[in-house]
């Protein structure tokens, strides 16, 4: 049964995402240096693609109304890629072509020199069957036509992007700004890797995860460090956020209720809301604006702040870097086993899906499902969303799944 007292996940995500605004600034980079960045305005081509029509394959150029089952064809020239065949064609002629070379003038098609029979010098071919007009010829414009917008506005460019602009002979691209996004940690409890534990203290995991996972999406990670519970230097860090960066993220203290130095530094430098969100791991969010910086106050236990990040966060950083919002893969999957779980809020348990010999999709449970233990997301290859209002799923049930994202592969 849903709790009125929680906000829903797919809320809290509209919520920000129509509260946070893509940042303007943008830049010029060269095609070398594009790769992973977002789009600022679309591309359109300036040329055809292919720019003039050309053989799919190795064969012979020829006129279709000749090239009937049967007929003998004189052979008077070869084109080939970068090198065409610009000569008149005689009658019942045809050009040895290579895949890629330009079509002669004259002719209207490519018979695959597999459905040909060259006499001994190769002065002649037999054509084996008949061959249609533009069979095998890919026309001028037929994969992209001039004008034609080849990439949107927001989209992050992938490999494939970049050698799709090398190939209209792009050299460079207006990208948007990479956003600066600064993380920092707050406890006496915790020490840095490398350091010496002392009784009661642990190491400081939550800020190398997150900024591991932003440094994957691509942001300018700002590393604060780490704080100790000091309401002065905490606040001096969140001012020092507001004058350089577009977004600050810290994980704990934000749980309502809490006596937290962040909690009140926040208070006192700017707008932020502490809510209770309907989802598990990942209760305690937090979400405001000091001055021109967004702020993001994540849970304190390790797996709840890696899905926090993930589910939404991540989001909300790609709409502030200007990427297009898409939302995440999900398929559909035959629970292997019992699942735990109580109706009140939507949980994102880890587990291992794959296909069995029927090639149908079943997931088990990864292990532990506490949002302390950080092993079993390591174990894990998707979550299994469980929704707001189900109970425990029996082995057989069809559950949600969610494959890990980039961000946690």
């Amino acid at each position: 049964m849903s709790n009125p007292s929680l906000m829903p996940v797919e809320q809290a995500l509209e919520n920000m995402l129509n509260t946070v605004s893509t940042i303007t600034d943008k830049e010029t980079v060269e095609l070398s240096e594009a790769l992973g960045r977002i789009l600022n305005r679309p591309v359109n081509s300036t040329l055809d693609v292919p720019g003039y029509d050309n053989s799919a394959m190795d064969g012979y150029a020829v006129r279709s109304s000749e090239a009937k089952k049967g007929s003998r064809l004189k052979v008077v020239g070869v084109a080939a890629a970068g090198h065409p065949y610009n000569d008149a064609i005689p009658e019942n002629g045809c050009v040895r072509i290579m895949t890629g070379a330009p079509i002669p003038d004259s002719v209207d098609a490519v018979i695959i020199q597999e459905n040909t029979e060259a006499n001994q010098d190769k002065s002649e071919i037999t054509v084996l069957q008949n061959v249609a007009e533009s069979d095998n010829i890919r026309r001028r414009g037929s994969d992209i036509a001039l004008g034609e917008e080849v990439i949107a506005t927001g989209t992050r460019l992938s490999p494939v992007d970049i050698g799709l602009l090398a190939s209209l002979g792009i050299e460079e691209v207006a990208v948007y700004r990479k956003p600066k996004i600064a993380v920092f940690s707050t406890g006496d409890e915790l020490v840095a890797p490398g350091g010496k534990l002392k009784s009661g203290q642990i190491f400081d995991s939550n800020r190398y995860l997150l900024l591991a996972m932003l440094e994957k999406m691509g942001v300018e990670a700002v590393n604060l460090g780490r704080l100790n519970d000091d309401l002065e230097a905490i606040s001096q860090a969140l001012q020092d956020a507001t004058q350089n960066c577009d977004a600050v993220i810290t994980s704990g203290g934000v749980s309502v209720g809490d006596a937290d130095f962040t909690k009140t530094a926040l208070e006192q430098l700017g707008s932020v809301s502490f809510w209770k969100v309907a989802m598990k791991p990942g209760k305690p969010f937090a979400f405001g604006k000091l001055k021109d910086t967004w702020f993001f106050g994540l849970p304190g236990n390790p797996v709840a702040a890696a899905v926090t990040m993930d589910q939404l966060t991540q989001p909300v950083l790609k709409h502030l870097s200007g990427e297009k919002h898409i939302s995440s893969e999900s398929y559909q999957a035959t629970a292997a086993e019992y699942l735990k779980k109580r109706p009140g809020r939507a949980d994102f348990q880890r587990g291992w899906f794959e296909q069995d010999n029927n090639s149908q999709l079943k997931v088990s449970s990864a292990g532990s499902q506490s949002s302390a233990v950080l092993s079993t997301l390591k174990r894990a290859n998707c979550f299994i969303r469980l929704e707001q209002d189900r109970g425990p799923v029996n082995a057989g049930e069809e559950v949600t799944i969610l494959p890990f994202s980039s961000l946690l592969r």
